[in-house]
């Protein structure tokens, strides 16, 4: 008695694992033909982006400020260790 369960057992785990992987596999694929579908009708392209020299200073300004404010709250949490 107990070999039939542990066989039945063993057929359902290759079953479900064998449905599993069918269908990885076949989701898979499904996503490379999805992806090459819309690269085809849709492909990638850059937009150029209109550099303002204003813009951009205060911009590096803020990103210098926002650095500065990070390495100093490491400093500090190191620093109180």
């Amino acid at each position: 008695m107990e070999g039939s369960l542990v066989s039945e057992g063993l057929k359902f785990m290759t079953l479900g694992m064998g449905t599993v992987f069918i269908f990885l596999i076949l989701m898979i694929i499904i996503l490379n033909l999805q992806a090459y579908v819309i690269n085809k009708f849709f492909p990638h392209t850059e937009i150029p982006h209109k550099r303002d020299d204003s813009t951009s200073h205060k911009d590096l300004d803020e990103e210098k400020r926002v650095v500065a404010a990070i390495v100093g709250a490491i400093s500090s949490y190191r620093g109180s260790k």
